[in-house]
């Protein structure tokens, strides 16, 4: 099995880390009891009802030493229907167009990070199993992990061990090669691809202090299966030039080109950008850049600043990407990102610090991550811009985390490899695609205890091809309360929107679980 590959590579780290490494696994459990009026999200005319009664064991799996750091966690999620949800699913009263429900679900994820040579040579491996949209048009993955609707289970692996040399004081590199996989989707149409990646970067060395260098080259091959191969090959160079200790310039220059399966057969082309780098205190920063590609003007932007009660970050981005690449790299705002800027003044030890703001979280129930963008299913490379930004409030009893996105995901590579995953209807409809929402969590603390929470999420998404457009809307309020190890949670939800050409749908639902570490 490939999922198998990351772990072995697990298992020759042990053998070289120290007899006294401190592993802790941590067994946790999940129970639910969960009253929806539309189980499978389907039109408003066929809604069903049922009551969902979910068990969920798991673990987490953590160690970390100086040459060894591993954080996992897996779940077995099982269902159980009142009104036999699963055998209408079972007997094709649902489908793959209105949904269904599922009775077992697994899901993991897993980073492992060890030198295996002292300062030399290191390995990083991981490996995911979750929920992801299959359409860019219908309904969002929520923590409903029942449902099948718009959604399919995707599983990742990858395992990248790499040199790094420095070269005394002038020059510092790295030769990295990654073997990673991405699938999950082949029963409807989304390749399995397995991809090798060779990464070479050489950077300047603290002997120049004023001018700054770097040069990067990048190839990746994927075999796409029945959809045949593609590759893409990048060397890229950079210039910084410090004007003062706050302020930079910055000029970069490289040559890019991608090969595909479909009519062009690829794209390539030289490109060039020029900017500014600017920190005018610790707590805030500022980058920027300007250019052109071979498909277009471009540019760039990455920002932060946090004070004593927020934490800010936003970017912008225009580069050519696929679904997998987004897959292997998810993107999400890492909550604890955020939160471990707001508290680096009051905890200047990073230790220290994540221990913190693990614990803030849990105190409070923010969650872990939030969606940067919406991602879906396709086979084919894509340019893409993305503007996103967060905020992490902190004052008192109240924390919220915020966070928006925009993006425009234009197909570069031929329709047809998607022809069995979308159909030639809605295959066309994702030529050209702008995506748009807005997300906010908020958390009242009631005592050292209980807590009221809420989150309201709104996304959209067009076809600007075919002038058709997709909303999106959940609201949740809820309320949790700690017995020691054991949190017990009440949530109300509404969610609504639109199914790709089949109407709207809306669906209540009450949910009461509790969660147990022991």
């Amino acid at each position: 099995m490939p999922v198998l590959t990351p772990l072995a590579a697990a298992a020759l780290l042990l053998a070289a880390v120290p007899a006294h490494a401190d592993w802790r696994v941590t067994p946790t459990l999940r129970i639910a009891e969960t009253w929806t009026d539309n189980v499978n999200l389907t039109e408003d005319e066929l809604a069903h009802s049922d009551l969902i009664t979910q068990i969920s064991p798991g673990f987490k799996l953590s160690n970390q030493t100086r040459r060894l750091i591993v954080n996992a966690s897996a779940q077995l999620h099982t269902f159980a229907y009142l009104h036999d949800s699963d055998k209408r699913n079972r007997e094709g009263l649902f489908t793959e167009d209105n949904g269904g429900v599922s009775s077992v679900r697994r899901s993991y994820r897993a980073n492992l990070r060890g030198e295996l040579a002292q300062d030399l040579l290191y390995l990083d491996a991981t490996a995911s199993r979750g929920q992801q949209n299959i359409s860019a048009f219908g309904p969002r993955i929520s923590n409903d992990q029942y449902s099948n609707a718009n959604r399919t289970d995707i599983d990742t692996w990858s395992i990248s061990p790499y040199l790094v040399r420095n070269f005394g004081s002038t020059a510092a590199g790295q030769l990295r090669f990654t073997r990673d996989s991405v699938g999950g989707g082949d029963n409807i149409g989304f390749r399995r691809t397995g991809g090798n990646t060779l990464l070479a970067t050489l950077v300047n060395g603290p002997a120049f202090r004023t001018v700054g260098w770097g040069v990067t080259y990048t190839k990746q091959d994927l075999n796409g299966g029945r959809y045949g191969d593609s590759s893409s090959e990048m060397l890229a160079t950079n210039l910084r030039y410090m004007v003062n200790g706050r302020f930079s310039l910055l000029a970069n220059a490289g040559y890019d080109r991608y090969e595909f399966e479909g009519l062009g057969g690829g794209e390539q082309g030289a490109n060039w950008s020029l900017g500014f780098a600017w920190t005018p205190s610790s707590r805030t920063s500022l980058q920027a850049t300007a250019g052109r590609h071979f498909y277009g003007n471009t540019g760039t932007l990455m920002a932060m600043h946090r004070s004593r009660h927020t934490s800010w970050n936003v970017s912008y981005n225009d580069v050519i990407t696929t679904s997998r690449q987004q897959f292997a790299l998810p993107s999400t705002i890492d909550t604890a990102g955020l939160l471990d800027r707001m508290f680096a003044t009051a905890y200047p030890d990073p230790v220290q610090r994540a221990q913190v703001v693990q614990a803030y979280m849990e105190q409070t129930g923010l969650p872990p991550s939030l969606s940067e963008s919406i991602n879906y299913l396709s086979n084919r490379f894509m340019r893409q811009k993305r503007l996103q930004a967060s905020m992490v409030y902190r004052k008192g009893r109240s924390s919220a985390v915020l966070s928006a996105h925009a993006s425009d995901r234009n197909a570069i590579s031929d329709q047809q490899s998607d022809s069995p995953l979308l159909g030639s209807q809605q295959g066309r409809y994702s030529d050209n695609v702008r995506q748009h929402g807005f997300e906010a969590n908020y958390t009242y603390r009631l005592n050292s205890r209980s807590n009221l929470t809420a989150r309201y999420d709104i996304d959209e998404s067009e076809s600007r091809d075919r002038g058709y457009r997709s909303t999106q809307r959940l609201l949740q309020l809820g309320v949790s309360r700690r017995f020691g190890e054991t949190i017990g949670s009440i949530d109300l939800r509404r969610r609504s929107g639109d199914r790709f050409n089949a109407g709207t749908y809306t669906e209540n639902a009450i949910s009461a679980s509790l969660f147990k570490t022991f």
